[in-house]
């Protein structure tokens, strides 16, 4: 419900995450382009978040089996195989640009921040200051109510939960 790369996502940290603010903060070091990266949090994901078990002592939201190491590209991959045979991780950022093109008036501009992709040529990014904060924040809470809309009620989204 994000749209951050699955490394992204799995390497989150409770220090990036203001569940308050509704924001998660990726410093630069930790994304593709080397340029920090302000994420809106929809209601349903800060409520996810808040509603999970955290390690004492841990900083990984997501950790792996090993101590203060994050869950392994692996251990996602292999829950898609058994549970959506043919879905890949990357997948899900495309099934977004594809749903915010076809589907809303969004400007192509602001689908393309969520995804931190660099906007424009050299000379219109030197003069973009803003990150379209808001923007995305309505885009995403707009793709989390889409994203979690249950198949049973009409939806096109199906549970991965091997009982579809």
């Amino acid at each position: 419900m994000t749209a951050c790369r699955s490394g992204e996502s799995r390497g989150a940290t409770w220090d990036e995450i203001d569940l308050s603010g509704k924001a998660w903060n990726l410093p630069a070091e930790r994304m593709k382009a080397g340029r920090p990266h302000r994420v809106p949090l929809a209601d349903r994901v800060v409520k996810l978040l808040g509603s999970l078990h955290r390690i004492e002592g841990e900083t990984l939201v997501f950790p792996g089996a090993k101590e203060n190491t994050p869950l392994s590209d692996m251990s996602l991959t292999m829950l898609l195989r058994r549970h959506a045979p043919g879905v890949t991780a990357h997948g899900f950022r495309s099934s977004f640009r594809d749903w915010a093109a076809e589907t809303t008036s969004y400007p192509g501009e602001v689908c393309e921040m969520a995804l931190a992709h660099a906007v424009g040529d050299a000379v219109e990014a030197a003069y973009r200051r803003g990150d379209l904060f808001a923007k995305r924040a309505a885009l995403m809470q707009d793709w989390a109510t889409y994203a979690t809309r249950p198949h049973e009620a009409g939806g096109t989204v199906t549970p991965l939960r091997g009982t579809a």
